[in-house]
């Protein structure tokens, strides 16, 4: 006889407000890859087209795998590894399914050690931009900020401990109540510069680079990058997602919150694109992907537009709360599994999670300057390396075997006691789907990004 173990390990911790879950998981999901990535990608590849394909695949890719892992985690109210754990127990699998809970902490914590030095850099360009040095150009300033250590590790520093002070002081208390503040405030700074694009940007031309369809641009190329951005944007297959579902309270519906948050992401995305490219199109920049967009190009316009001293750093504020949403999820999960484990305190095990995370984004901070030829692993820099084992390695196989999981080995009937509240027929399009099409799907990226 197969005792449902969820029942016994239940925990109390719940979102308190009824978009809580919505807010965490949005804030997870919206980074810094959104602001800069996403756009781009649309005004390059297809324009609409690229945005249409991309809401394809959040539906029958992004959306399903992050109902899983939503039912999997508010399931068993536990951290991914022991929500894997009981979830596989209770269907009569292996327990050895809680490697995928591993591997997400794992990713987490390597992605937070090498994106709180970019994110570090964007809390640095609040000052710069507030007060800019107009005797340089903007690329010396970033080639400044850049080439000093100490400089990078100060900011790194500081953004860990903002994660550490937040995921310390518990989840309602400090997860909940960071996300119930900085996702309005995103909203809001990401609304003022939209108006800000109007005002002094050439509008319609930045709308016409993001929207006009252009499928010639549209290969079977554009559909995997698509994919991998619907993906990876909703920050799936790391264990965020299923953690923050271990918080949901169960009258919650899964189909409808999940629903919202991909909605939510991608609303900021696009909102992203319509203030940034305006303003690049009207200042004469050509439009340029990453880092060097941000804060080389965007720094010289503020420097000569009106008001720039304020609009500016308002901007690199809006990338800053970006980054620190999304960051504090990337911690979570472990710090979570260390206190259900009782391995440690909440607030011992985000101080040494945390500085873990600093420890190991030591070596992303020296592949910026003069220290960058030691900071080489094989072809990679330390950065670019942490970034290709946690994104193109950790991150899709996670999900790749999520969806395989909830697909194949989880018993429908624990899923669809977690889906009561939506129609059968939904549950068997969901099902279908997780079996099928969103495994493959993540699949067929992962061997792209491999051979790319």
């Amino acid at each position: 006889m197969n005792m449902n173990t969820s029942n016994k390990t239940s925990n109390s911790i719940a979102w308190v407000g009824k978009w809580t879950f919505v807010l965490a998981a949005a804030g997870s999901a919206v980074g810094l890859g959104n602001i800069w990535g996403f756009p781009y990608k649309a005004g390059t590849e297809g324009g609409s087209a690229f945005v249409l394909i991309y809401l394809g695949c959040i539906l029958v890719v992004g959306l399903p795998i992050m109902m899983a892992e939503i039912m999997i985690g508010r399931r068993a109210r536990k951290s991914p590894v022991n929500a894997m754990k009981i979830a596989a127990i209770d269907s009569g699998q292996s327990s050895k399914w809680q490697a995928v809970g591993w591997g997400g902490l794992v990713s987490g914590i390597l992605i937070l050690s090498f994106y709180s030095v970019i994110a570090g850099i964007c809390l640095n360009y609040i000052g710069i931009a507030a007060m800019p040095n107009t005797s340089i150009t903007s690329a010396e300033q970033y080639s400044l900020v850049t080439a000093s250590a100490p400089r990078l590790l100060f900011w790194h520093t500081l953004f860990i401990g903002f994660n550490i002070a937040i995921l310390a002081a518990g989840v309602i208390g400090g997860i909940e109540r960071m996300v119930r503040l900085l996702m309005p405030t995103l909203f809001i700074l990401m609304i003022i510069m939209v108006l800000n694009a109007m005002i002094n940007g050439d509008f319609i031309r930045g709308f016409s680079f993001l929207f006009s369809p252009n499928f010639s641009d549209v290969d079977a190329t554009t559909f995997l990058r698509a994919m991998g951005q619907a993906f990876f944007s909703l920050s799936l297959g790391m264990g965020s997602i299923m953690c923050y579902g271990s918080y949901m309270p169960k009258e919650e519906n899964i189909f409808k919150t999940s629903l919202a948050v991909a909605g939510l992401d991608t609303l900021i995305a696009i909102l992203a694109g319509l203030a940034i490219f305006p303003i690049i199109f009207a200042y004469g920049m050509e439009p340029g992907a990453g880092p060097g967009l941000v804060f080389i190009s965007l720094l010289s316009v503020f420097v000569d537009m009106p008001l720039g001293n304020i609009i500016g750093p308002a901007f690199f504020t809006l990338l800053s709360i970006a980054a620190l949403s999304s960051a504090i999820s990337l911690l979570e999960p472990s710090v979570a599994y260390f206190e259900e484990e009782k391995i440690t305190s909440r607030f011992s095990a985000a101080l040494i999670l945390g500085l873990l995370a600093w420890f190991i984004g030591i070596g992303s901070v020296l592949s910026f300057n003069e220290w960058s030829e030691i900071a080489f692993i094989g072809d990679l820099n330390f950065l670019d390396s942490m970034d290709y084992l946690a994104n193109q390695f950790l991150m899709p196989i996670g999900g790749m075997l999520i969806a395989i999981f909830a697909g194949w080995f989880l018993k429908p009937d624990l899923a669809l006691d977690e889906f009561s509240d939506i129609q059968l027929q939904v549950f068997n399009v969901w099902r279908f789907f997780i079996r099928y099409i969103s495994p493959a799907s993540v699949a067929a990226v992962f061997i792209y990004q491999l051979i790319s």
